[in-house]
C-alpha cells in the first residue's frame, strides 16, 4: 500500500518544506536564497546579538534571537533577521517554527546578496506591520542607520559608526 503525499501548493508551503537551517527567506511571496554571510557580518551579529541578549535577559525584557530564526510576518513574508527582539508585551507568538508577528526591534547587517531586500522590501514590510525599531548596519564601513516607527512611518533617529543606539532598549552598543 502506498501513501500519497500532498505536494506543496503555496510558496509558504514550499518554504516550510525546506530542510531546517536553509538560508532562505520568503520576501513578498518570492523565495530568496542567500549564501552564508561573510565573517565581518557574523562577527557583528555575534557581538551585538550577545550584548542585546545579555541586557534583555538581565532585565527580563523579553526574547532575543539571531539568524537563522524565522519571523512569520504574514503568509507572503517570512524573514530571518540577523537579530530580533520581542518584548514581553508583544502580542505575537513564539512557536517552535519561529516568531509569528512583528518583532519590536530588528537589526539587519547588510550582505551584498541581500542588501536590496533589507533596505527596501523588508524595510517596507517591517514598517507596514509595526516593527517599532529597525537598525541597519553596513559591515564594510560599520555605518549604522536606526529608524523608529512614528505614526506608522519609519523615521531616522540615529546614524553613526561602530555603535548602535536603541531607543527601545534605552542604551547604546558598540561593535
Amino acid at each position: 500500500m502506498s501513501t500519497m503525499v500532498k505536494p506543496p501548493i503555496t510558496l509558504l508551503e514550499v518554504f516550510q518544506s525546506l530542510p531546517e537551517g536553509t538560508l532562505v527567506q520568503l520576501i513578498q511571496n518570492v523565495i530568496v536564497w542567500s549564501p552564508s554571510p561573510a565573517d565581518p557580518h557574523q562577527e557583528i551579529v555575534m557581538n551585538l546579538g550577545a550584548d542585546i541578549h545579555f541586557l534583555v535577559k538581565q532585565h527580563k525584557l523579553g526574547k532575543v534571537r539571531v539568524a537563522p530564526s524565522d519571523v512569520y510576518i504574514n503568509d507572503k513574508n517570512v524573514y530571518q533577521p540577523d537579530i530580533y527582539f520581542v518584548s514581553n508585551s508583544n502580542t505575537g507568538v513564539m512557536k517552535t517554527t519561529g516568531f509569528h508577528g512583528a518583532p519590536d526591534l530588528v537589526v539587519e547587517i547588510l550582505s551584498p546578496s541581500t542588501a536590496k531586500y533589507d533596505l527596501e522590501d523588508k524595510k517596507d514590510v517591517y514598517e507596514q506591520f509595526g516593527v517599532k525599531e529597525y537598525i541597519i548596519i553596513n559591515p564594510a564601513d560599520k555605518t549604522v542607520t536606526a529608524y523608529e516607527l512614528i505614526n506608522a512611518v519609519f523615521t531616522v533617529y540615529f546614524t553613526g559608526i561602530a555603535q548602535v543606539e536603541s531607543k527601545l532598549l534605552g542604551t547604546e552598543f558598540e561593535f
